[in-house]
């Protein structure tokens, strides 16, 4: 009977094991949406009508998407373009540094979770490339708001697809 339960427990116990290292994290990347440009020295502008409605967009885009979490760097046009998604999940919107990407503390938070994660033109691309330890993706036009990078991490395995989510006008 020991042997038995010492069998039961082997089993279950490395299926625990298995299963913790084959966890799907999954990671989308989008760049704000549209911002308003008519002040070159703000650095920090809020996002125009057409962000507005793109930022709603996204929401939609989204909606069959179970995310854990939301993370946007701490700008009002990437703020802005996280928060119709956040809301709709009722998800706080969490922070990160685009200077220190994809760092252990970060990795051990998003593990085995789906997560959008709102950037800018040149941070985004870095940090998918930084997840895939190689350079995929160049940085964005500047006028480009369309790319949804999407990235999966299953043990070791990783996979990145780039999609064009264009916004009518």
């Amino acid at each position: 009977m020991k042997k038995f339960i010492l069998l039961i427990y082997l089993v279950l116990y490395t299926t625990c094991i298995v299963s913790q290292e084959n966890e799907t994290t999954t990671y989308y990347f989008i760049r704000h949406a549209e911002k308003v440009r008519t002040d070159k020295t703000n650095k920090n502008p809020d996002l125009s009508k057409q962000g507005n409605s793109r930022a709603e967009n996204w929401s939609v885009v989204f909606e069959t998407i179970d995310f854990d979490l939301i993370y946007s760097t701490n700008y009002n046009r990437t703020i802005q373009t996280a928060t119709p998604t956040a809301l709709k999940k009722q998800l706080k919107i969490q922070y990160y540094n685009p200077s220190n990407l994809y760092d252990a503390d970060f990795k051990a938070k998003t593990k085995g979770k789906t997560v959008l994660i709102v950037g800018h033109s040149n941070t985004t691309p870095k940090f998918v490339n930084d997840i895939l330890e190689k350079r995929v993706y160049e940085a964005i036009n500047d006028n480009n708001n369309d790319n949804l990078y999407i990235v999966t991490i299953n043990g070791t395995i990783k996979n990145s697809t780039l999609l064009k989510i264009p916004h009518s006008k």
